[in-house]
Order: structure tokens, then sequence, then C-alpha cells
């Protein structure tokens, strides 16, 4: 069958907008993710918040995953009812702990949590009496990104201390996100804080790094235990622009309808903001790529409309043409669907469930 009768039968079988992964990259993007933490001697723990399938989680584990990590409590109770259980979830859970959820889960697997403060700390701490089992605390370190993170040694060896004091807590290891630039100045701060962390008689079991764009940096950090990428099993525009993926490396894409050509240089898609998403990529000239139609540019959305820019093409798509697009960013767009279809070559071979998408808390 060729491309353009897949884009056909996929049409008539699912409709379109549908999103579709080829699991011949997703396995080679598995397999190189995997290879390279391998050669630089740290496990590899994939972040499941671009795929959100369980199906997924268990192919990186079969190929050498340490374990997986969640970022809401949500994601990983759906894991947990999968069968996985090496869990890290990479983010302050005060909702989900205040909620009573934690506790829940925390008597079913022995996931691992994050905090960077002292109210987080206190909620697990409720969480791990209400369990009956203390509650495994990683601190999460911030070395220049500005999202979640103590800024300071000290700040990390003051949460740690308290994590000792506390019987339902246990000191589990360190969470770090360094851009890509930064690795230095994480390296001092870790070392700053293993010594502070052994005047207490504490040793991080886990260093975890993390990013797909650091997958050119994974071991660069000495002492560090793993690394947690996610966007790297399907990839996508932004990772392609910082040159953490090849083009051939992208395993998503949009097929998607002209559904109008109201002028001769514009047209509509039936892939709006609600399946390609508004997310600029950082800079990026448009909101994705159309594989038949580079020059074309997607130049905004509506709920329900593609907006085209086609003043650059030299050959344009007419109405009725199915047409492939490469997101900007690609975990809001899983998170949007309720399944992918999953193609090998030509042929649609399943249809996979986003069984942990819409997990807020």
């Amino acid at each position: 069958m060729s491309r353009r009768d897949l884009k056909t039968e996929i049409a008539h079988a699912f409709g379109t907008p549908a999103v579709v992964i080829d699991l011949d990259r997703v396995d080679a993007n598995i397999a190189r993710v995997q290879a390279i933490c391998d050669k630089a001697g740290v496990a590899n723990r994939p972040h499941i918040k671009t795929h959100k399938i369980p199906a997924l989680a268990k192919k990186q584990i079969a190929a050498g995953a340490q374990g997986i990590t969640c970022q809401k409590l949500g994601e990983a109770e759906v894991m947990v009812d999968a069968g996985i259980t090496d869990i890290v979830v990479s983010y302050n859970l005060i909702g989900a702990a205040r909620a009573g959820r934690l506790a829940a889960i925390a008597q079913r697997a022995p996931i691992k949590v994050c905090a960077d403060n002292p109210v987080t700390l206190q909620a697990y701490a409720e969480a791990g009496q209400a369990a009956g089992t203390p509650i495994a605390v990683m601190i999460e370190c911030d070395t220049g990104r500005k999202r979640a993170g103590v800024e300071t040694a000290a700040e990390a060896i003051e949460l740690a201390r308290i994590i000792k004091e506390s019987p339902h807590l246990t000191f589990k290891g360190l969470l770090f996100y360094p851009t890509e630039q930064s690795w230095p100045a994480t390296q001092a701060f870790f070392e700053e804080t293993k010594a502070g962390l052994a005047s207490l008689g504490l040793a991080a079991d886990i260093v975890s790094t993390g990013g797909t764009p650091n997958l050119a940096n994974v071991g660069r950090l000495a002492g560090a235990t793993e690394h947690r990428a996610g966007t790297s099993i399907f990839n996508d525009r932004m990772m392609v622009a910082c040159g953490a993926a090849a083009p051939e490396d992208c395993a998503l894409s949009v097929y998607t309808t002209v559904v109008s050509r109201a002028g001769p240089e514009r047209g509509i898609l039936d892939a709006g903001s609600k399946t390609l998403t508004a997310d600029p990529g950082g800079g990026l000239d448009g909101y994705g790529l159309i594989l038949e139609h580079p020059e074309a540019r997607i130049k905004g959305f509506a709920e329900e409309h593609g907006m085209l820019d086609l003043a650059k093409c030299n050959q344009r798509p007419a109405v009725g043409d199915i047409v492939r697009v490469v997101p900007n960013h690609v975990c809001v767009v899983v998170n949007m669907v309720d399944r992918l279809i999953a193609v090998r070559g030509d042929r649609v071979v399943e249809v996979m469930e986003v069984a942990a998408r819409g997990r807020l808390v």
C-alpha cells in the first residue's frame, strides 16, 4: 500500500484529524535513548508525560529502562494499574496528597515523589501516616531552568534534615533538570549538597537528570545514576530545532484534511488549536511542519481551524487533500486525544488508548 493509500485508509476508517504514530520510528527512538544511557553508565527512566500509554512504557522497560517518570499522580495511578511500579513522580504533589490519593497509591506501590519546600513535605508526611508506610522523597533542585526546585544546596540539605526527622518520610535522592548550559553549575550544586547530606548521615540513592534536549549531556554529571527523557519517544519540531532529533526521528504526525481554499494563497485544515495546540515551540515559524508542503505555513488557529499561508508554495494543496503535520510540541497534542493510530510501514497495526491523558491531579 502506498503512503497515499495509507492516508486514505486512515481517513476512511477514523476520520481526520487523526494522530498517527510510526511504531518503527518509536522502536528506533526507544533503542537510541537506551543506548545513550547505557554508554554513559546511567539508568534510563523515561518520562511518560509524552505518550501516556502503559504499553509504550512497557516497551521502554523491555528495552532496558529502569522504570518510568510521571508528572502527575494520576499518570502514576494508570501505570500502577498496568503493573508498573518503579515510578518517580517529578512534581510537588500537594493537591494529590491532600486529596488522599498519595496515601492510597503508597499502599499499592513504592513510588517516589519530589518536593522542594516544607509545605509539600508536611503533606507527604500526613500521607505516609495515613498509608501506614513512609513516603520516599526526592528533593528537586533548580540549577538554572527557573521552574521548580530549591535554588541552593543549603535549602536542599535543610529539606533532607526534615525528611530524616520524620517517621513518615524516607530520603531517596535528588532530582535535577539542568539547562543545556548549566551542567558545571549542577555539578557544583551536587557536590555541595552531597557533602551536606553526608553530615546528616544521608546519601542519595538516586541522582536524576532530565530532558530530551539534554541527551547530548547524559553522563556529564559525575555521580548521576539515571536520566529522564520524555519527548524522545516521538520527537517534534522543537526537538529538531534544538538538535536533539533529526526530522526522520519524528514518529508522530497529525493527519488532517484541507477543508477550505477560500483564497489563492490561503487554506483551512480541519486541525485547529484543539488538535495541534497553539504552542509556538519557543519561537518556531508557524504551528507545525506540513510534510507534503514544507513551504506552507500554519500561521494561526481557531479551535477547529488551522489557517494556512500558501504564498510560498509552488504546488498548493486542494480541498480534500490529506496532509501530515509534525507538531511543534508533541506532548500537548497527545494529551488532547483519546487514541493514537499506530502504523508500521503502510499498515495500520493497532489503535492505542492514551490511558493517562487529562490527569490533572
